[in-house]
């Protein structure tokens, strides 16, 4: 054993030991509990930082212990590879994208592999190479052959300099956040997967989900938005131009002929309704504008706008009358019809009933154009009872309404909440629930009850080059044929420079003229290529069976499958997770698994900061691990990962944390070596410190009848530490409580100075304990004080030890003392002692004696095993 610790040559030789002895594969066996532990995959962008350091810490982590309890371990890596990021690098330096790419996977295997993750190498997968993305073109031929995909035209953002389509988050401030053009709505081709499918059972699977965190439930939950409401036809009043011959309708179906189909959650509002809104895309605003020059201009600019939910609510709302009316299907009274820019041609049926006294938003636009604002609701007098009496005298309709009910002041604010209705007619008076059904009776031919949902369909196409190319043809004699599965998998082609302006393929023709597989005639393939966040939504699974060239899934799959835990960030907490969702249950409708969920367990961990801020690079403000390594090691850098907070809080960087975990670890080398050099122990009776699975290894320990007192105290502080270590690692995920248990043990140690056969025993068992606890942690330093300490093998193949009940069994207790319920002292009494020894032992301290001296004592209560509260 080295005189001092130095960390790399002990993380050299660690690494090379499990290298040597391929200590993480994973092979099933039906005879052991499997536990698949994944974090969630880098994307190859050249180097780690901290924040991806922590994230793997964590997994591994979990990985290492849960092989400690005996369990079948499986912890794979590979690399989100295909992307716009490796496209614009490869535009800045004038190289292929994978060229790019695989270079950069290199160079992160290299990091992952210093860190000393305990990953199955061989199960490693890109989801840039062909033997992967040929299944993930398979599976959408499948859906496709299901009914589960489907093409249209969609209004997208596009990038007019970039030419392609761009994500909500890509449009900064209306600009392509590479480009900086000005980003334009443009209905465009796009592919779809049919998620609304599933979203019944995409949120009522939430609820089963007890593994995850609430807040990443809620915000699922908030984003599949389940809604009930009516659907309901407002005619069109006879129109001073002709109309398009058709109109859309909501999700019901069909078209609408000279009526505008909106859907509402709120129809209890319906006598409020004063104007209808719909998209500038709308065919009624499109007709519009080839007869009006300022609604031409006003669709015009809206094309230029985002089409994010959250850009439609920031930015200012604008709009313009159409010219035409629709008829109130209650009242009949005539409303007029706008064109506004909060409305998107994509949600529903493009239109939607304004109701300014109930709707912030409605109200803001109302109060900007003078449009009508009429208040039907009031509070419910049973939740909001009125601080004043009614007035004397009935106040005018359009106040007051039936049962005596005020509609809201909306003087300065629509009022939102739900309550009774007044100035509604037939239906004043009655509540929400009561007006839903009423108003849905009376509109019986004009409305149809609805369940709708947030969440639309799944747009799949991205207009760049460097992706998992779409697998489909167009023919003009057969229409879009999918590519037969035997052509499968289309190869991107990966020696292609993009120059930025367009995807590369749209002009190779050796990738873009192809024969139609129905009729052999000249086609063209489909030039478009997968978001993404398809390729991450079923990489978890090919990762049980990454070599299998055969099919998309095979039997290894149903053994590992579903992911018992799932490590990542908040931010991928809505999407990811319910795109991998969707894509679970389609293989388990397809017939390749029979799990419904993909993630039993979920820890959104923390993000790291630096200076206050998130650790991105982006910012600019990321902290390399490389200088960090090689400076402390990569023990350090984990223990301190594990200590500075807990998993999902964020972490601040400190360098000088790093510093202090290297001292700890340095203090228990030497602490071992102190030992170890003092010679064996010699054997008095065997004992253990049992384990999960049978023992560690027989330890020798005297009995405990021939322990002194003070080494039953370091024996019991040894298996109190255990205890709380097992509990903050196994059940509450608190690690850094952990490890400050362990750091109490170590100091309480290096105060245990007895070299005695019974004290070294005790020494060596504490040791035992505190290498096994640590090694998920920090596994080097841990490989080597493991056979140090003269284990034959690895500490990767130990067992969790389990607290030895009768070494917690203290021969003393100690005993808080207040007087009056206040605190003055603790006193150490025998355990069992009776009452009247712990009164008097209580009264006996000095400082208690203080506060009672000369006193009369009304009452003596004691708690046992807690307290002595002397009343006097």
């Amino acid at each position: 054993m080295q005189q001092e610790y130095h960390p790399h040559d002990v993380e050299r030789a660690a690494q090379a030991y499990w290298g040597e002895h391929d200590s993480y594969r994973a092979l099933e066996d039906k005879n052991r509990e499997k536990f698949y532990c994944l974090s969630m995959f880098p994307y190859p962008s050249g180097r780690l930082h901290m924040g991806h350091v922590r994230n793997y810490t964590i997994g591994d982590v979990i990985a290492r212990y849960q092989r400690l309890l005996g369990k079948n371990v499986l912890q794979p890596i590979g690399f989100d590879a295909f992307g716009l990021p490796a496209e614009n690098a490869a535009i800045a330096q004038n190289v292929p994208p994978a060229k790019w790419t695989y270079g950069n996977m290199d160079y992160m295997r290299g990091q992952l592999r210093q860190l000393g993750f305990a990953y199955d190498w061989s199960r490693e997968l890109a989801t840039c190479k062909p033997e992967y993305y040929r299944w993930q073109q398979w599976f959408f031929i499948q859906l496709y052959k299901k009914g589960l995909v489907y093409r249209k035209n969609s209004l997208v953002n596009w990038d007019p300099v970039d030419q392609t389509v761009l994500a909500n988050e890509q449009v900064v401030d209306g600009r392509g956040w590479r480009s900086g053009a000005v980003v334009e709505q443009r209905q465009v081709p796009q592919w779809f997967l049919k998620i609304t499918d599933y979203a019944d059972e995409l949120l009522s699977e939430l609820k089963h989900l007890d593994g995850w965190p609430e807040a990443v439930r809620t915000m699922q939950e908030n984003w599949i938005g389940r809604s009930e409401g009516l659907e309901i036809d407002f005619e069109i009043n006879p129109s001073p131009y002709p109309l398009p011959q058709s109109l859309p309708r909501t999700r019901s179906g069909g078209e609408g002929e000279k009526k505008i189909t909106i859907f509402t959650t709120r129809p209890d509002t319906l006598f409020g309704a004063t104007y209808l809104a719909v998209a500038a895309q709308h065919p009624l605003a499109l007709e519009a504008a080839k007869r009006d020059t300022k609604i031409a201009a006003f669709v015009e600019e809206t094309r230029k706008s985002g089409v994010a939910e959250a850009t439609l609510e920031m930015q200012e709302k604008r709009g313009m009358s159409l010219g035409i009316e629709a008829v109130h299907p209650l009242t009949g009274e005539k409303i007029p019809v706008w064109a506004a820019n909060f409305v998107l041609m994509s949600y529903g049926s493009g239109a939607v009933m304004a109701v300014p006294a109930h709707d912030q938003r409605d109200w803001e636009f109302a109060r900007e154009y003078g449009l009508p604002i009429k208040p039907v609701i009031g509070p419910d007098p049973s939740t909001h009872p009125s601080p004043q009496p009614p007035p004397a005298e009935p106040a005018p309709d359009l106040i007051r309404g039936g049962g005596g009910v005020t509609a809201a002041d909306v003087s300065a604010a629509a009022f939102v909440e739900k309550g009774i209705l007044a100035n509604s007619g037939e239906f004043s008076g009655l509540d929400y629930a009561q007006a839903f059904d009423a108003i849905a009776a009376k509109l019986a031919q004009r409305a149809r009850r609805r369940v709708n949902y947030r969440l639309r369909d799944w747009g799949v196409s991205r207009q760049r080059y460097w992706g998992c190319p779409i697998p489909m043809i167009y023919c003009e004699a057969c229409g879009t044929v999918p590519v037969p599965e035997a052509q499968l998998p289309v190869v991107l082609p990966e020696d292609l420079v993009p120059d930025g302006k367009a995807s590369p393929l749209t002009m190779l023709k050796s990738f873009l003229e192809v024969r139609c597989p129905s009729c052999s005639k000249p086609a063209r393939r489909e030039t478009d290529t997968f978001d993404t966040f398809v390729d991450s939504s079923w990489y978890f699974a090919r990762f049980t069976c990454a070599d299998q060239s055969k099919s998309m899934l095979d039997e290894r799959a149903a053994y590992w499958l579903p992911v018992d835990q799932y490590v990542g960030g908040i931010e991928h907490a809505i999407l990811h997770l319910l795109y991998a969702r969707f894509f679970q249950k389609a293989m388990r409708d397809l017939g390749l698994t029979q799990v419904a969920e993909p993630f039993t367990r979920l820890l959104s961990q923390g993000m790291v900061l630096k200076d206050g801020s998130k650790m991105s690079k982006s910012k600019g403000n990321t902290v390399d691990p490389e200088p960090i390594l090689a400076k402390y090691g990569a023990d350090s850098v984990r223990l301190f990962m594990m200590f500075a907070s807990a998993p999902e809080q964020t972490l601040e960087w400190s360098e000088a944390g790093i510093e202090g975990m290297l001292r700890f670890l340095k203090r228990l080398w030497k602490l071992v070596q102190d030992h170890v050099e003092r010679g064996p122990v010699q054997a008095l009776q065997p004992a253990a410190l049992t384990a999960a699975a049978g023992v560690i290894e027989k330890e020798l320990l005297p009995p405990a009848l021939a322990l002194g007192a003070a080494q039953k105290d370091m024996r019991r502080k040894t298996h109190e530490t255990l205890r709380k270590m097992s509990d903050d690692i196994g059940r509450r995920y608190s690690y850094n409580t952990a490890i400050a248990a362990a750091m109490e043990l170590l100091n309480a140690l290096y105060k245990f100075e007895d070299s005695s056969e019974q004290g070294r025993a005790v020494i060596r068992e504490s040791l035992n304990m505190l290498v096994v606890t640590l090694s998920p942690i920090v596994p080097h330093i841990c490989h080597e004080l493991w056979f140090v300490l003269g284990h034959s093998e690895p500490v990767i193949d130990a067992r969790w030890p389990l607290p030895d009940p009768a070494a917690l069994v203290s021969d003393t207790v100690t005993l808080v003392v207040q007087v009056n319920g206040k605190l003055r002292g603790r006193i150490e009494v025998a355990a069992g002692a009776g009452n009247e020894a712990v009164v008097d032992a209580a009264l006996a301290d000095e400082n208690v004696q203080r506060f009672v001296a000369g006193q009369a004592i009304k009452k003596r209560i004691v708690v046992p095993g807690k307290l002595v509260n002397i009343v006097i």
